[in-house]
């Protein structure tokens, strides 16, 4: 790819689309930002305000930067509006084989040719569902949740994807100071992913068998796995353990993972309640009748002071 990527389109302004755009905003990028849905076209600039704001007060970007943020996006309900001259189109819509097969149909009829086209997909693989004609220039950039604060994004391209077109994206997003994984190959949930699928396994199979609490739990995971991740991963910290203790570890036979699961009976048990999280304002845990607005706020804000200490902490 040689044409600069100043011009993005992001398809879908849900929870993830209207955080995409927020990023590449703040990149310095022009944006377009598509839905299908009215009530989400509408909502989205609200979020993005809410979220800059929380930026701002953080220090994390100026005032003048996040009015020039927003002031880069705007919204359509068309595709075609969309990319319509885009260099860069961020999928972002539904993780349903047959919308996004429709979507990357219409990217195809309308896009530029020179476009690269980055899938935001969790698990599905979407290269099957590309028109040939754009084989070359896409790939999936997977982010993580809030985009503009957890820097992680997975890259990875099919065997047909242009490596120039992988080198662009992952030149961009280092240049914005975010962490770009490239993998070798395509496997649904790519490495952060699939590392949580594990844990929530575990993590359901105590529920479901009684033997801990929620709150129990997410102690034992704040207070003795994660005080350590940030600072050594987990690949250190079995340095700093010792690899033959390690070995030993994984030899252990008396404790079995927890087998793959389907279903788990807490979880049904309250998505029929209704509790299906901060959105209806309780899940495993009462949030007090405080607006999502508020609770993404005030995650936003923890996770931006754990970012300063962990700068000024550093590596080891």
């Amino acid at each position: 790819m040689t044409k600069p990527i100043d011009d993005i389109a992001v398809l879908g302004a849900g929870l993830m689309g209207h955080a995409l755009a927020l990023v590449h905003a703040l990149g310095g990028k022009k944006i377009a930002l598509q839905d299908v849905a009215p009530a989400a076209l509408a909502k989205a600039p609200g979020l993005i305000a809410t979220a800059l704001a929380t930026l701002v007060e953080a220090g994390e970007v100026t005032a003048a930067d996040a009015a020039a943020a927003q002031a880069r996006i705007h919204t359509t309900a068309q595709i075609r509006d969309a990319v319509h001259g885009a260099d860069l189109i961020v999928e972002a819509v539904v993780e349903d084989p047959q919308v996004k097969r429709a979507v990357f149909a219409e990217i195809d009829a309308h896009a530029p040719a020179h476009a690269l086209i980055a899938s935001n997909t969790s698990y599905l693989d979407v290269f099957p569902l590309v028109p040939a004609t754009r084989a070359r220039s896409t790939l999936i950039a997977h982010w993580y949740t809030p985009p503009y604060i957890v820097d992680l994004v997975d890259l990875v391209g099919s065997p047909a994807t242009d490596p120039q077109a992988i080198e662009a994206l992952r030149a961009l997003y280092a240049g914005w100071g975010k962490k770009p994984v490239v993998l070798k190959r395509f496997i649904p949930g790519y490495v952060a992913n699939r590392i949580q699928a594990a844990i929530s396994r575990e993590v359901f199979q105590l529920l479901d068998e009684g033997y801990a609490t929620a709150q129990d739990i997410d102690d034992a995971v704040i207070h003795g796995l994660a005080l350590r991740i940030p600072l050594l991963g987990h690949l250190k910290k079995a340095d700093f353990t010792g690899l033959e203790l390690t070995r030993r570890a994984l030899a252990n036979k008396t404790v079995e993972p927890a087998p793959k699961r389907d279903h788990s009976e807490t979880l049904d048990r309250l998505v029929a309640e209704g509790r299906s999280g901060v959105m209806a304002g309780r899940g495993f845990f009462d949030y007090g009748g405080r607006t999502p607005e508020e609770l993404f706020r005030a995650r936003d804000a923890r996770l931006l002071s754990l970012k300063r200490h962990l700068r000024r902490i550093g590596d080891i």
